[in-house]
């Protein structure tokens, strides 16, 4: 027998017819396996109790999942309107028939008829009242406004034989009571002649403030010291002016709409301080202790006539010197606001202010004492 050698080293039988049967038989075997298989599982498949055929014929349950969104609810329909009360129309009223009256004066007869009285409106014609007819009653006249109220020229001015006194600069000592409280300052005046014009300046100071700060300017003519403008500025306060119009003959003031008439010898109240100290040069005998001098002064915001008294002779010592003075006083009227002012003015000195004083109602004061005295020289 011949065998063929392969380089695997194998040997396999030379005849193909041999070979093909020894491959085909197992292959024959293995594909009846398989087909028995599948007849055996077929015939499984189709008994009740197989777990597949039960898995198929159970019912199919659906699962739905339900969003978290809310389905909007239809709003409910509108319920039906309720229908209108049925309204019972009644019949008008009966009109009794009523007679035509016509209103007459009081000399004539009154006139009356058993017509209906028909009352024309618009769009019906109803009788509704008696018709009284009277005659237009005749147009008032209205009555006139009342005309404004002037305000009271003040009464003419005494005239004085005034001399006022040369141009100087005063220093001052300064006491104040504020708030229960007394601080001590500085002051002056500055009083300056200038051919028939003067000019008044003045300050007070307490500590580091100054507290009043004053100006009148103006001419001096035979009524003495006349003044045109008066200007004051306060502490924390703004600054007002005072104006004495010649042309327009009146007093009118920054801080208000007042205004006076201008009849003469009118004063401020720097001025008048220096009014009097003119009338003093000009003729001491004017002067009477006791008596009262009427001068009109006007302010910040409006004027009135000063009632001074001359309280009399009076000797003051100041900064270790004597001066004999006359003492000045405009007392406060009673129940009212207003500043008691007082004035030393001495003689020996050309009639200065060696001494001024303001007081206030709730006490509060301030005091200027001279400390020294400047002569000027004239402009």
């Amino acid at each position: 027998m011949r065998r063929n050698v392969y380089t695997s080293g194998m040997t396999h039988p030379a005849n193909p017819e041999k070979l093909l049967q020894r491959w085909c038989r197992p292959l024959a075997i293995a594909i009846v396996a398989l087909l028995l298989h599948l007849a055996a599982f077929n015939s499984l498949s189709t008994h009740p109790m197989h777990p597949v055929l039960r898995r198929v014929n159970e019912p199919v349950v659906t699962l739905q999942l339900q969003s978290d969104v809310v389905a909007p609810v239809p709003a409910a329909p509108p319920l039906p309107k309720a229908p209108p009360p049925a309204v019972r129309k009644l019949p008008p009223p009966a009109v009794p028939e009523l007679p035509v009256i016509i209103a007459a004066p009081p000399d004539a007869p009154t006139v009356a008829t058993d017509e209906p009285v028909l009352i024309a409106s618009a769009g019906a014609a109803t009788a509704t009242a008696p018709a009284i007819i009277t005659p237009p009653a005749e147009p008032v006249a209205p009555e006139p406004a009342p005309a404004p109220v002037p305000v009271p020229a003040p009464a003419p001015a005494p005239v004085f034989n005034t001399a006022p006194p040369p141009s100087a600069e005063l220093k001052y000592d300064v006491q104040a009571l504020r708030d229960g409280k007394t601080v001590r300052g500085s002051g002056k005046i500055g009083w300056r002649r200038s051919g028939e014009n003067y000019l008044i300046n003045g300050e007070a100071s307490v500590l580091f403030f100054t507290v009043l700060s004053f100006q009148s300017l103006g001419s001096l003519d035979q009524q003495g010291v006349t003044p045109l403008k008066y200007s004051e500025k306060r502490f924390r306060k703004p600054e007002t002016n005072t104006h004495f119009q010649q042309a327009s003959k009146l007093i009118s003031f920054s801080a208000s709409t007042t205004t006076y008439p201008r009849t003469g010898g009118e004063q401020d109240r720097a001025s008048i301080v220096w009014q009097l100290a003119s009338i003093g040069r000009g003729d001491a005998a004017q002067f009477v202790p006791g008596s009262t001098l009427e001068i009109f002064v006007a302010g910040v915001r409006d004027a009135e006539t000063w009632h001074i008294n001359v309280v009399g002779e009076e000797t003051l010592t100041l900064g270790g010197e004597q001066f004999a003075t006359w003492h000045f006083l405009r007392q406060a009227r009673p129940g009212s606001y207003d500043t008691q002012v007082e004035f030393w003015l001495a003689p020996a000195r050309d009639w200065y202010p060696v001494r001024l004083r303001q007081t206030e109602t709730n006490g509060d004061y301030l005091d200027m004492s001279m400390s020294s005295i400047t002569p000027l020289a004239e402009r």
